[in-house]
């Protein structure tokens, strides 16, 4: 069996992950082609070669052409925009309900809190600003939508994808959004998601999916995840790390403990670890062919700020 192995010791996040599968060989070229099946207006993606405390690295970032910034996820991972999640208390009425099938033994119930007020201030440094307080360098003056989860769902459902891409994709999206509905005490229907921050969300949660496909791996395997520690502001205020939301999707998944006061994995990162992750556990025995490493944005004071993902056959 073919997987890929997540080396997260100094986090996870939806950006990096991305990062490392391209990193470790799964077709750059191939994966923005996928993505633009989706019909998420004109953007690109920015790879650009990194060195994180001596380790050489790839990053990635989504940028937006038609509002005019370029989502440089300031998380000291570099970390995903954070899903920034609206909630609006009204009903809208979304009749989505998937349900899946997750193939770890532990539950979760993810539900993860972004609701973010647009300042976007990104500057997670690892600590991302939960408001999502993204601070994405850029001015919002322009206007902004929202995607309700429902509109994502079918939006991935429509789009073509290989059957495993599509199943993937919305199985992160599905952690994502019962926890943030869990953590509101709303129905996911009325979970919506800010189509600024999403835009880098959704290339990254898709783009997983379809570089995962790429490299024809069947499962994944992770380490231990460390989360961080401190706070994080949101909109209610200040939040400890992990986040709600965070934290709710990492039930029943093994947490390492760290002294590093940010925040090391973020919400998108959860979701990926809820939804795909087969076994959390030291490194399997296996036969390692490909090494990634996807850089985060900001520098960690005594390691590399990257995430390593080791591709190749399980032995039995």
């Amino acid at each position: 069996m073919r997987i890929a192995y997540l080396d997260c010791f100094s986090g996870l996040a939806g950006d990096m992950t991305l990062a490392a599968l391209v990193n470790a060989g799964a077709d750059r070229n191939k994966v923005e082609q996928e993505l633009r099946k989706l019909p998420l207006g004109e953007f690109r993606l920015e790879w650009k070669n990194v060195v994180k405390k001596g380790v050489s690295a790839l990053k990635v970032d989504v940028i937006d052409l038609e509002g005019g910034h370029g989502h440089s996820h300031d998380h000291s991972h570099s970390h995903d925009h954070g899903l920034q999640l609206h909630i609006h208390s009204h009903n809208h009425g979304h009749d989505h309900h998937h349900s899946h099938d997750h193939s770890h033994d532990h539950d979760h119930s993810h539900s993860h809190d972004h609701s973010h007020e647009h300042s976007h201030d990104h500057a997670h440094d690892h600590s991302h600003d939960h408001h999502h307080h993204h601070s994405h360098d850029h001015d919002h003056s322009h206007p902004h939508h929202h995607r309700r989860y429902s509109e994502i769902v079918e939006m991935i459902k429509s789009a073509g994808f290989a059957p495993r891409v599509t199943e993937r994709a919305l199985a992160i999206f599905h952690e994502i959004g019962v926890a943030e509905a869990k953590i509101h005490g709303i129905p996911i229907e009325t979970v919506h998601f800010h189509e600024v921050g999403a835009l880098d969300s959704i290339v990254d949660i898709v783009g997983v999916a379809i570089a995962l496909e790429e490299l024809g791996i069947d499962a994944l395997y992770s380490g231990p995840v460390p989360t961080g520690n401190g706070f994080v502001r949101c909109d209610h205020g200040l939040y400890p790390v992990p986040a709600p939301a965070t934290l709710e999707m990492l039930k029943g998944i093994p947490l390492r403990a760290t002294t590093i006061q940010k925040e090391l994995t973020t919400p998108t990162g959860a979701g990926i670890a809820a939804a795909l992750v087969k076994f959390f556990g030291p490194l399997p025995s296996m036969t390692v062919e490909t090494i990634g490493y996807g850089a985060g944005t900001r520098e960690l004071a005594d390691q590399p700020n990257v995430l390593r993902i080791m591709i190749g056959e399980l032995q039995a």
